[in-house]
Parts: C-alpha cells; sequence; structure tokens
C-alpha cells in the first residue's frame, strides 16, 4: 500500500507487520502494551466522537501532555479527520499556553495529568473554546478522553474523511519560540514530515521490525515527532520511559535495540558514567580511566594499529561491557539530535561499540535534513551525517546552510513576513546555521549565525564550539561564553557539583552550600587550570580570559533552557548582567 498520509504508516504497519507492542507504557508499575490493531480501533472510536460534537476538517485541536500511547492516538484520529494537532509542552508557561490557544483559534485541548489541566483551565477561564479540555488521566470534574468513543463508530463517515485528506494538507502546528521571541507556529504538510521519516527510515537500514525503542524526547517536539512515524513505517515496537529520572531504570528493563536523545542528556549519561569510575578504588580505577583514555583517541572506522586495537579489545570486555549493560545489554546504536554533540562522546561512545548517529535540522525542516548512516566509514567525527534523500543543501556566501526539499515547511502561520524572512523566493529555507561540507558528503555544523558574535578587535568568536570544548571538563556541567563588542571572551559557568564535591573530598576542602562553594579560593584556581588547558587549542582571540561561577543550574522550570535543553541566551545575559558587566570594568 501506498503511505501518503501521516496515519496511513499505522495501516501499513498493520498490513506488513502487525504488532502486539506497537505501543506500550508503564502503569502502575506493569508494562501495558497496545497493538497496532488496538490503536486502529481507538483512533476510530475517538474519530467518530470527536465528529459527533462537530468538530471539521481544517479545525485545530491542543495537545499538553508528557509521552503516553494515549498521545499518539490522539494524533491520529484528528489526522484522518484532516484536523490540525497543535501540540504544546507539557512544561510551559502558562502565557505560552494562552498565546497558542488565541493564536491557533483551537477548539479542543487533551491533557495529560492535574498538573497541566489546571494550567489549561487557567487558560481556558480566560478563553471560550468551543467543545473544551479532555484528560488522559481520570481527573475529578474534567471530561476524561474516553467518553469520546461512547458515540456509535461511523466507519463510513471515518472513511470519507481519510479518502479527502490530501498529502500536501497541513496536519500539524508546531509553536517554536527557539531561544528568544515569542513562538511562531510552524505549519507542516503531511508530506513534509513522512518525506522526512521515509528518508530516515532508510538511512537507518533496520533490517528486521523486531527492533525496540525507548522513547523518552518529548513528543510535541518535531524530533521525536518525526522519529514515530518512522518507526511505525519499519515496524519499531515503541517503549515510553517512565519520566526523565527513570530513563536508566527503563533501560535495563526493556532493553531496547536503540534510541534517540539530545546531547544534554548524552553528557548527563555519559558524566555519572564517569562519577562512578571516580568512586572505584585500586586497579579498578586505574582500569576505567585506561579504557576512558582509549575512548579518547578512537576514530571509527580506521585501523588504529595493532597494539591500540588489542587494547581497546580488552578494555570493551572488562570496562566498556559495562556501559552497554547500564544502556540494556541490546544497544545497537544511539542517535542524538537538536543540538550539537561533544566530538569526545562520538569518539568514547563508538570506542565502547555504541555507535552515535548524529542527526541535524529543525522544525522548519520537518526536522532532518542530514544524517548519519549506519553503514563501514559513515561516522566522521564533528559531523552531522550525510543529506536525507530528497533534501538539497548549499552554502551561502556567509556560511549560512540553506535547505530545499518536500521536507520544508508551508510557512509559519498568520505570519507571512515572517515566511518571508525565512524562506527565500528561490525556495531555500535560511536555517541561521553556519557550516561547511568535508569530503564533499559530511556536513559540520560550526556555529548558529545570530549566536556569533564579533569582539571590539573585529574578530568573530563561535561560542558553540568554545562551549563544546570547555564541556569536556569533569567539572563543567554548562557554560555560556559571552563578550559581543568586547575585548575577548568570557565565560558563565556551572560547575559539576557532583564532579566538584568528589573533587573537594579527595582535596579536603570543606563547604556548607553550593554558593559557597563556588566562592573558595581552592575551587577557583583549579577552575582557571582548567580553563587554561581547554584555551590552549584555541587561538588567541578566542580563548576565554575571565569566567564567573554560578551556584545554580539552569534549566526549562527556571526559564535559562528551551524544551530541548539549548540555552536561551538572551534569557541568561539579562539573569546575569552583572556579572557580564563585571568582566569588562
Amino acid at each position: 500500500m501506498q503511505v501518503t498520509r501521516l496515519f496511513d504508516a499505522l495501516y501499513y504497519q498493520n498490513a506488513k507487520f502487525p504488532k502486539s507492542d506497537a505501543l506500550t507504557a508503564k502503569i502502575d508499575g506493569q508494562w501495558k502494551k497496545t497493538s497496532t490493531h488496538e490503536i486502529i480501533e481507538i483512533i476510530n472510536k475517538l474519530g467518530s466522537g470527536v465528529l459527533a460534537h462537530g468538530l471539521v476538517p481544517g479545525d485545530k485541536v491542543g495537545i499538553v501532555s508528557y509521552n503516553r500511547p494515549e498521545w499518539v492516538c490522539v494524533d491520529l484520529a484528528m489526522q484522518q479527520l484532516g484536523i490540525v494537532t497543535v501540540p504544546m509542552y507539557p512544561n510551559s508557561a502558562e502565557g505560552d499556553y494562552k498565546f497558542i490557544t488565541e493564536d491557533a483559534e483551537l477548539k479542543m485541548i487533551f491533557v495529560g495529568d492535574a498538573e497541566v489541566q489546571q494550567k489549561i483551565k487557567n487558560v481556558v477561564d480566560q478563553i471560550s473554546i468551543e467543545v473544551g479540555i479532555y484528560s488522559f488521566d481520570v481527573l475529578s470534574g474534567v471530561n476524561h478522553w474516553e467518553d469520546l468513543m461512547q458515540a456509535p463508530v461511523d466507519l463510513e463517515k471515518i472513511e470519507t474523511c481519510k479518502n479527502n485528506v490530501k498529502s500536501n494538507d497541513m496536519a500539524t502546528i508546531i509553536y517554536t519560540s527557539g531561544t528568544t521571541g515569542v513562538p511562531k507556529g510552524v505549519m507542516l504538510s503531511h508530506r513534509n514530515i513522512l518525506s522526512n521519516a521515509e528518508a530516515v527510515a532508510e538511512a537507518f537500514a533496520v533490517e528486521t521490525p523486531t527492533y525496540k525503542v525507548l522513547s523518552f524526547l518529548p513528543l510535541c517536539h518535531i524530533f521525536a515527532r518525526t522519529a514515530l512515524y518512522t518507526y511505525f513505517r519499519i515496524g519499531v515496537s515503541i517503549y515510553y520511559a517512565e519520566s526523565i529520572d527513570t530513563i536508566g531504570e527503563n533501560l535495563k528493563e526493556v532493553k531496547p535495540d536503540f534510541f534517540a536523545t539530545v546531547p544534554r542528556l548524552l553528557e548527563k549519561v555519559y558524566d555519572k558514567i564517569v562519577m562512578k569510575g571516580y568512586e572505584l578504588t585500586g586497579v579498578k580505577k586505574i582500569l576505567f580511566f585506561w579504557a576512558l583514555k582509549l575512548g579518547d583517541q578512537y576514530i571509527p572506522h580506521q585501523d588504529q594499529g595493532f597494539v591500540y586495537n588489542l587494547k581497546l579489545k580488552i578494555a570493551n570486555k572488562i570496562i566498556f561491557n559495562k556501559w552497554r549493560e547500564a544502556l540494556g545489554g541490546n544497544i545497537k546504536f544511539i542517535v542524538s539530535g537538536a543540538a550539537a554533540l561533544q566530538p569526545r562522546l562520538t569518539r568514547v561512545f563508538c570506542a565502547a561499540q555504541i555507535p552515535v548517529l548524529e542527526a541535524y535540522g529543525q522544525t522548519e525542516s520537518s526536522p532532518g535534513i542530514t544524517f548519519t548512516r549506519r553503514g563501514e566509514g559513515d561516522i566522521r567525527i564533528g559531523c552531522v551525517g550525510e543529506l536525507l534523500k530528497e533534501v538539497e543543501v548549499k552554502i551561502a556566501d556567509d556560511g549560512e546552510i540553506l535547505v530545499k526539499g518536500p521536507n520544508v515547511m508551508l510557512g509559519y502561520y498568520k505570519r507571512q513576513d515572517l515566511t518571508d524572512e525565512t524562506i527565500d523566493k528561490e525556495g531555500w529555507l535560511h536555517t541561521g546555521d553556519i557550516g561547511e561540507f568535508q569530503e564533499d558528503r559530511f556536513l559540520k555544523i560550526t556555529d548558529r549565525k545570530k549566536e556569533m558574535f564579533k569582539t571590539s578587535g573585529g574578530k568573530y568568536i563561535a561560542p558553540q564550539a568554545l562551549e563544546n570544548k570547555f564541556k569536556e571538563s569533569m567539572l563543567i556541567e554548562q557554560i555560556m561564553v559571552v563578550g559581543e563588542s568586547q575585548k575577548f571572551p568570557s565565560a558563565l559557568i556551572i560547575p559539576s557539583f557532583d564532579g566538584l564535591r568528589e573533587w573537594c573530598r579527595l582535596h579536603k576542602i570543606t563547604y556548607s552550600t553550593n554558593q559557597e562553594m563556588v566562592k573558595l579560593p581552592s575551587v577557583l584556581e583549579k577552575f582557571e587550570k582548567e580553563m587554561e588547558l581547554h584555551n590552549a587549542t584555541f587561538a588567541q582571540y578566542q580563548k576565554v580570559k575571565k569566567f564567573e561561577l554560578l551556584p545554580d543550574e539552569w534549566g526549562i522550570d527556571s526559564g535559562e533552557l528551551t524544551p530541548t535543553l539549548k540555552l536561551k541566551r538572551k534569557v541568561i545575559k539579562q539573569k546575569h548582567l552583572a556579572q557580564i558587566e563585571a568582566f569588562y570594568e
């Protein structure tokens, strides 16, 4: 059968390889499986209930929930009816919910739990929406989503709706604020997302529909959303992690073949592994860091000589095998996207026989532009893979990456002015990223165009490259490089407090709070040495001359990070303006 609309991927799975565990989530301590056939029954019942409430093709429906099978069922049910889904992050502020609800003119909103429901209710109390709120959890005083499934199933009417949905019809509006500005509604068609899902499926080269994936990236983000349809298309069973905090435990339970993540989470996984290494003693500790050093020297797909190869084989048998066990013991590869990954992490995980496949894209390109293949010789450290099928890229004179293809968005909802700024008259999407091709195959991202700045000496600084290098330090958790129009770059630094506490313990340094710890002369001296070590790889004008250690980690809820854990530079600068100004007094 032909797959031309997103929901077709589900029916394709049902025809080719129906699964008993198409979607699986943990409920009351037990993994509950939903089969491909059951999903189809649910979305047809749900669709009939929505039609009974008078919704018509083109109407907009919101979904605000953490990852769970119900989220997917609502999405598919709306797609079949030609209704546009508008996903929202469950940890967004009420102001964002209000803007999106009004801007998209939502007729109905599905929410996950009581916390989200209360925030949405506060918004809906100010704005009248036609049908109202339906919850996935059973909540007092709120319509339950299963109430919609009580209407008689009208398969004939649903089939008529499905036949009227075309591949170029808008399927979803994804609001993205990026790192600055008010939310922009990215309009994506079935064809936009499906062309990407098909291209990624081809790049995956998954040999059999017996693979399992653990899913924990938010479904409201296009990275996880497109992955969802890819999994349906190739028959991958999807298991949803209970939360970000339980990923480690869920990996051991599910034993997935792969998972998709963002660099920030992979950094945390790596840091936890290394912290366990510091807790070892004697020979075990020596062997752990010997293996880590070998990993730092690894070059994928290159013969590094008999001696190195033998050492790495031993390291994999006695050290890295424990890494693989911690990830479930069955990991074939990891997909990383949404931000730049430290090259060191690619080296070490690949050395540990856990290949990391980097992907690159943005919401406006559905999201994929490039993807790292799994074949021999297809991984290049520091690169984000090769172009996906049907995607064109050219590098502008100023180094900006321009993209054209069936994956490029329809435009920004109600914002033709922004659409015209982003997609030029020739149809090229201006990504705002700076990059270059290596070996005429592999794309390398060097920085964000808007994040680059010029010093007072006229030199351009690419902060992302500096930040990734400094984060190689086991004592640095987060860092933001500043210095626009100043004589030199400086940095705001959040220490890795686990690593710093261990360092203080080893050096018998006492303190009572993080606030006190980051001011200690001995700690500041240690960080001076860390900065000096990593500064050595940069030109004189790029070196970070001053820094400030901050006592509190940047987060989503506190407003410094986007939902995909990227820095909101404007917000951070505003919050720490005094410290930044002090660098240059």
